[in-house]
């Protein structure tokens, strides 16, 4: 879709499709696919998409950028505000995110970003978890599984403006309700069908697979009423006093979102181990992603820019904080910059002190921490393998790890600086990333340093205070100590990767045509002889429940029962839904323990395969 078409709030984009008619609706797809090529921005910051002659319709976002009223959107047809161009327009733009939050009690000297940074949040604080869910709340999660069953029982290939429509009208119900995990689950996967249906290259059939799994396991145990309160999620709201604060810069990485949001995020780490942030993410996409990482600090009149809080620190009097660690930038916010320190001293000696696989086992036992954690290790550089780079955890029977780039954008130096690593065998280097825990032992680095004491390490300019972020500084040959100094590399022998190699993949070759095709693709996958052939390596592997969860899925994808004329006794899409759910959680627990055994040591350095 077009980029020059503003952000689109959820629930003017559902209103829009709600009225139009059952024969628009048909061809709603058709004329979203087409209308982006017609847009145009006008002197006055709106944009209009031309229809040929039959309409114009105009978009009026408001300061934010963003179209948050259904009159802000108008089309010059008969038919409007109830027309085919009106809609079709509205969805061809990219979904807006909810409003950002503010720091309490003042308006920010800078806006605070629309977007939370590289992991999506379901908002950072409220005022804590009611004590039972409201006969609103109950309709509202009821809803939104409906709708839920309903996308997934279309899949992709069926799952046009229309169902995507109902999933943005279902979890705008459930933001009035109070239900902002279940709304921000929601517009995952709108974005994952979107993204799904127009052949994005950036799009993995598997993230959309995980976003239909947490949408469906919210909004049925919310639906049940036996659900924990605290399963509501907490919506983004003014962040809270944080008292006086002292942070030190661990390192900042750059924000490019699908949405058109570019910045960038500054990592802190409080003396105490406490992680914090500073952002500046705001519509401008990669352009803005590339210069936000020198741009100033808008935070207390602090006088530096993000590379400087990357490799310093602030002093901060009256800090406001979100529960999630971002930093607001409120009027009664003071802050006095620190001198930096390095990543061998307190507090970020710590980080590198650990075995990766003890961290990465306390993440996979917390998902949402996960999102945000960062790890730390000290590596030795093994070589390319691929479009990734082997290294070797520094410890006795550590296992290789695999780095793949943060972010691959090809304007962003994160792939450049990995390739000019991989040319130096035996490099020792201390790493600080964040691990990609649906792959096996896979890191995805945010900066790195030498290691200290060690001869053949990075030697970097003194004022990066011995760090590099790959995001932003690009490594030159002048960084790397001559090749003739390398260490002799004992080359890694391919071996068994416990995630890749594990019959497993059945389950998710199951699940991922469902989301692909839907029911009927699963159904017609079930015919044959070809689930015997699939169901048997799983049972022999000790994987029987596995085996049965799949069979189960498949069985009541292919039940449709009728009646004697013909019509559908049961049209309803909860049973497959439920079936599906419960491979899906199954198939979740059972690849995290073996990612979490992809980090473990390995017999003779043994390297996981390729997923």
């Amino acid at each position: 879709m077009s980029t020059e078409l503003p952000p689109v709030a959820p629930e003017v984009l559902a209103e829009a499709v709600e009225n139009l008619t059952a024969r628009l609706r048909k061809k709603l797809d058709a004329a979203t696919e087409s209308c982006a090529a017609g847009a145009a921005r006008a002197a006055d910051g709106s944009v209009t998409v031309s229809f040929g002659e039959d309409a114009l319709v105009t978009l009026r976002p408001g300061p934010a950028g963003t179209v948050t009223e259904a009159g802000q959107a108008t089309c010059s047809c008969l038919l409007a505000p109830r027309c085919l161009h009106r809609a079709a327009a509205l969805g061809a733009a990219p979904l807006a995110d909810a409003a950002p939050a503010q720091p309490p009690a003042e308006q920010p000297e800078a806006a605070t970003p629309a977007e939370p940074g590289p992991e999506e949040s379901t908002g950072p604080e409220s005022t804590g978890p009611v004590p039972a869910l409201t006969e609103a709340q109950l309709g509202a999660a009821a809803a939104l599984w409906q709708a839920a069953a309903e996308a997934l029982a279309a899949g992709v290939t069926a799952g046009g403006a229309v169902v995507q429509a109902e999933l943005l009208r279902a979890a705008h119900t459930a933001r009035l309700a109070g239900l902002p995990r279940a709304e921000a689950a929601a517009l995952r996967v709108v974005r994952g069908l979107r993204a799904a249906r127009e052949r994005r290259a950036t799009q993995r059939l598997g993230a959309l697979t995980g976003a239909f799994r947490e949408l469906l396991h919210t909004a049925g145990l919310l639906a049940s009423g036996a659900a924990d309160p605290a399963l509501t999620g907490t919506a983004r709201r003014a962040y809270a006093p944080g008292g006086s604060l002292q942070v030190h810069g661990l390192c900042r990485e750059p924000v490019l979102s699908a949405t058109g949001y570019g910045g960038v995020v500054t990592h802190l780490l409080a003396p105490d181990g406490s992680r914090y942030s500073v952002s500046d993410v705001r519509p401008g996409g990669l352009a803005r992603a590339r210069g936000a990482g020198s741009a100033s600090v808008a935070l207390g009149g602090a006088t530096l820019d993000h590379a400087g809080l990357a490799r310093g620190g602030l002093r901060i009097v009256g800090a406001t904080v979100s529960a999630e660690g971002r930093l607001g930038a409120g009027r009664g916010v003071r802050a006095t910059p620190l001198r930096g320190t390095p990543w061998t001293e307190q507090p970020a000696a710590p980080l590198f002190a650990r075995p990766a696989a003890e961290a990465v086992a306390e993440l996979l036992a917390d998902p949402e921490a996960a999102e945000s954690a960062l790890l730390g290790c000290d590596v030795t550089v093994v070589g390319a393998a691929g479009e990734h780079l082997l290294v070797r955890e520094t410890r006795p029977d550590a296992p290789l790890l695999r780095l793949l780039p943060a972010h691959p954008h090809p304007e962003l130096p994160h792939t450049a600086n990995l390739r000019r690593i991989a040319a130096y065998p035996g490099l020792r280097l201390r790493v600080l990333g964040r691990p990609d825990l649906d792959r096996a032992a896979t890191l995805r680095p945010l900066a790195v340093g030498p290691v200290p004491g060690e001869p053949y390490t990075l030697r970097l300019p003194e004022e990066w205070l011995g760090r590099a972020d790959l995001g932003y500084d690009r490594l030159q040959g002048i960084h790397f100590p001559p090749q003739a100094e390398a260490p002799r590399v004992v080359p890694a022998a391919e071996g068994p990767d416990p995630l890749a190699d594990s019959p497993l993949w059945r389950v998710r070759r199951l699940l991922e045509t469902g989301v692909a095709g839907g029911r009927r693709a699963v159904a017609e996958a079930a015919r044959g002889t070809e689930p015997l052939a699939s169901y048997g390596p799983l049972r022999r592997a000790g994987l029987t429940a596995a085996a049965e969860l799949s069979a189960a899925l498949a069985a009541e994808a292919d039940r449709r029962p009728r009646n004697a004329f013909g019509r559908l006794t049961d049209p309803s899409p909860d049973g497959y839904a439920w079936a599906w759910l419960a491979a899906a959680t199954h198939l979740a627990a059972a690849e995290r323990s073996l990612v979490a055994a992809s980090w473990a040591a390995i017999p003779n350095g043994a390297m996981p395969t390729a997923r």
